[in-house]
């Protein structure tokens, strides 16, 4: 038996790689699609993407057509006339061999894109005489179509792939085309489809003979899926509008759903001006833009210190480890001292409890409470983890997860965190306190304090912020619509609440009032330093203001950060109450409030950092300018805060 099982199983195993062979040699011959076969000519069809609409479905990115010559480097003929082609295509000599030559290195046989984004005048005059120039071909595929001049930063764009790209992915091939930053690159498998191909077969001359196994293995092309955003464009639209000539964020968000309702950087650009030949070119201009940064998304990257409105989580902390309750008092004498020769500043005086400590943005009443917090454990890393864990429960201090490809994380300092800076300890609840108020190791990005703003408005809970609201034929990620409970017991919101309503009624913000519509906000006025030339200086306080209406059942949740704007109710105030009304009404009736923001200009600020004169600093806003609104900012994003850590002088009224 022994000796009959081995040439059995060679007899079956022989027959069986013979099988094998001939099926895939004599039957199936679709491996030879997979090789760079000379006699096939693989043909792509390259669909539309996916439109763009707002939340209320007006279109906002739509397509158009386009074509690219591609090049086959192996069938150029040697008696091509380059003079004649370069003339057709406007293009020197010079860039010919460069373009070949690359194309080449990619492969010979295969082909590849030679010249991209000709618009339908530059492929007329080329396709009559395309016949003279064996070796390329036209390849249609459609741009993006922008229909509004906002959004850039919300939309992203389309270009090439590159070879790392495509190394990754095998859907790419060079040439193609793929969705960067925004919701382009977010969705882009969404949007892209699914491009067909169609194999021609070819004689030994090279000449086309039809299709290859009469279309046996084409494959038509499937178009992208439509999908809808969150983004209400009339707020989109108006919020950029107001950030004209200004530098910073703003972030809208309806509390209820997590839903992103305007997502706004300044400067930004126009998105029409990345289409078409002069995409390249222009984003060129744009990356290296190191004074306006209009490729920089402040309210998803830029981190500051929050300021006044960080005061409602220290009391919400404070309210939460019973340290504090409703009526407790701190006696305030425009400001109060902590310890030997630190005395912390502020414009309050007399008594203050929870709720004139928030509408007076009192310095005093939350310094204390923050250090009573602290105190409330012997081991003030204990103490100041068990803060950090209350502050991460309203999704700070880490990336929020939300369906944009960028962010950061923004800084809640923790137990480690002081044991790097202090590694021979001593530090205690006095050497951290400026953390109360928003200063300190604290930093946050806009579109977190719109998160926090929202988490309060729910009393205790949101849902991660997210930019989708409809995809053709899916569902939306089941993330989106998770609800997340802070730390915090719902008792507890009310009375802060309470006190956010009267800084619009009797407080910081009661100057900027809209008849009919309930506010509940924060001004708050962060210190800013920055290194220039080398030494430490401090430039104009960045404005920040965070809001939400109606106080009962809330619909928008906002923040505004405006970087060397002053006074959180000088710049960013205003700006909240009239995105709120905007959102609410769909018109505005503080007309004195929308002419003060739409004049103001803080250019002059800007160009103390770059050493350049207001009228340099600034330039119009015409149709050809690559900025919409083009400002002069510093050449640090986001001037990093250097704040004493065992004391704070300030007196801003927030």
């Amino acid at each position: 038996m022994r000796k009959v099982l081995l040439p059995s199983l060679i007899i079956i195993a022989a027959s069986l790689l013979v099988m094998r062979i001939f099926y895939l040699q004599i039957i199936d011959d679709s491996f030879k699609l997979k090789s760079e076969n000379n006699a096939i000519k693989k043909v792509y069809d390259y669909p539309e993407r996916g439109y763009i609409y707002d939340r209320n479905g007006k279109l906002l990115v739509a397509n158009q057509a386009s074509y690219d010559i591609m090049v086959i480097p192996r069938d150029i003929k040697e008696n091509l006339n380059i003079p004649e082609f370069c003339a057709l295509l406007n293009i020197t000599p010079e860039d010919y061999e460069k373009r070949v030559a690359k194309a080449k290195v990619y492969s010979p046989r295969l082909p590849s894109v030679f010249l991209s984004q000709l618009n339908k005048n530059e492929f007329a005059a080329f396709q009559e005489k395309i016949r003279k120039f064996e070796g390329f071909y036209f390849q249609k595929r459609s741009l993006r179509d922008y229909e509004v001049d906002y959004g850039a930063n919300i939309f992203g764009f389309i270009t090439q792939v590159n070879e790392r790209q495509i190394a990754k992915n095998p859907y790419y091939n060079s040439g193609d085309l793929i969705g960067k930053q925004g919701v382009e690159e977010s969705y882009e498998e969404i949007l892209r489809g699914i491009k067909g191909v169609k194999y021609i077969q070819k004689d030994k001359y090279n000449r086309e003979i039809g299709s290859y196994k009469e279309g046996k293995y084409d494959t038509i092309a499937v178009a992208g899926e439509d999908i809808n955003l969150t983004i209400d464009a009339e707020l989109q639209k108006y919020g950029e509008e107001l950030m004209i000539n200004k530098r910073g964020g703003i972030v809208a968000i309806e509390p209820k759903s997590g839903e992103i309702l305007a997502l706004v950087t300044a400067p930004s650009y126009d998105p029409g001006i990345l289409v078409g030949r002069q995409r390249s070119k222009n984003y060129t201009l744009l990356y290296h833009d190191s004074i306006a940064k209009p490729l920089y998304d402040r309210g998803l990257l830029a981190e500051y210190p929050p300021g006044s409105p960080f005061k409602i989580l220290t009391g919400l902390v404070a309210l939460q480890e019973g340290v504090v309750n409703e009526q407790t008092t701190f006696m305030c004498h425009h400001g109060f001292s902590y310890g030997r020769g630190r005395f912390m500043k502020c414009h309050g005086f007399g008594p203050h409890q929870l709720h004139n400590g928030i509408y007076n943005s009192c310095n005093t009443y939350f310094a204390q409470a923050y250090m009573l917090t602290i105190n409330k454990y012997a081991n003030p890393g204990k103490a100041v983890d068990v803060w950090s864990d209350h502050m991460r429960s309203f999704g700070l201090g880490q990336f929020m997860g939300y369906d944009l490809p960028t962010g950061k994380r923004g800084n809640i300092p923790n137990s480690k965190t002081y044991k790097r800076i202090y590694p021979n300890g001593g530090w205690r609840s006095t050497t951290i306190v400026s953390n109360a108020i928003g200063q300190g190791e604290v930093l946050m990005t806009p579109i977190q304090l719109a998160n926090m703003m929202a988490t309060v408005a729910n009393q205790g809970y949101y849902y991660t912020p997210h930019i989708i609201k409809k995809i053709e034929g899916e569902k939306i990620d089941s993330k989106f619509t998770t609800k997340h409970t802070t730390s915090i017991d719902q008792k507890y919101f009310p009375p802060v609440i309470s006190g956010l309503f009267d800084v619009y009624n009797k407080g910081t913000a009661h100057a900027l009032r809209v008849e009919g519509i309930d506010i509940c906000g924060k001004t708050g006025t962060a210190e800013n330093f920055a290194k220039i030339n080398g030494k430490r200086t401090q430039l104009k306080d960045h404005s920040i203001f965070v809001a939400f209406a109606p106080k009962d059942n809330p619909k928008i949740a906002i923040a505004i950060m405006i970087e060397n704007g002053g006074f959180g109710a000088t710049v960013a105030g205003p700006i909240a109450s009239l995105m709120i009304e905007k959102y609410l009404r769909k018109k505005i009736t503080r007309t004195d409030l929308e002419i003060r923001v739409l004049n103001k200009s803080l250019a002059s600020e800007y160009a103390k950092l770059g050493g350049m004169s207001e009228a340099s600093a600034i330039e119009s806003t015409p149709k050809d300018s690559l900025l919409k609104a083009k400002i002069i900012a510093p050449k640090t994003t986001a001037p990093k805060t250097e704040t004493k850590k065992t004391t704070i002088d300030t007196t801003k009224k927030n």
